[in-house]
């Protein structure tokens, strides 16, 4: 259920109407596991591993391949299944796989998808430099996004205005995967 601000279709139920209070998102027949908000759009990730996402589309952030707003869950291209955990920045959203893959997609001006480039991209693709090691979480913020790797530690790819990469170097974005610095055994990385 979703409820707030939905000019964009944000709250998935098949209106524009704001609401007060909690209404039923629309075209999802399965229960749902994870939910991850961005600005005007969200995403759901269903019990048998699928995403969906509704709202704001402008750069691509639903990952149905277009540019067109929803106010009903779209499936994300190639996300059918097989995904453990999801997060969305302000207008991107990362997903996790089973086999410990992170794929991000939506917009890209800052780094935010880890691919490499400053493209926005209108269905998921890979984040470099992950292979190497099993990714077990992820995490999104603004513009930015990071990583839990099994050996316990944190890298991190898009803005870093703020220091946000945590790597010590002054540079205002990274297009790909960057160590946290002085970090180890991390277990977990909380919202």
């Amino acid at each position: 259920m979703c409820w707030g601000y939905n000019l964009f279709g944000g709250l998935g139920d098949g209106t524009y109407n704001s609401s007060l209070v909690p209404v039923n998102v629309t075209g999802i027949s399965t229960r749902v596991v994870a939910v991850a908000a961005g600005m005007y759009y969200t995403c759901a990730l269903t019990q048998e591993g699928a995403v969906k996402c509704w709202g704001y589309n402008s750069l691509g952030q639903l990952g149905d391949g277009t540019r067109e707003e929803r106010y009903q869950p779209v499936d994300v291209v190639g996300l059918e299944s097989g995904v453990v955990a999801i997060d969305a920045g302000a207008s991107h959203a990362c997903a996790l796989t089973q086999n410990g893959v992170v794929k991000c997609w939506g917009r890209n001006s800052l780094g935010q998808l880890g691919d490499g480039t400053k493209t926005d991209r209108l269905t998921p693709v890979t984040v470099l430099s992950l292979s190497t090691t099993r990714i077990l979480d992820i995490s999104g913020g603004s513009n930015h996004t990071c990583a839990l790797t099994q050996e316990g530690t944190v890298k991190c790819w898009g803005s870093n205005s703020q220091g946000q990469m945590g790597d010590g170097v002054a540079v205002d974005y990274r297009l790909a995967p960057v160590e946290v610095s002085g970090l180890a055994n991390v277990a977990d990385l909380l919202e």
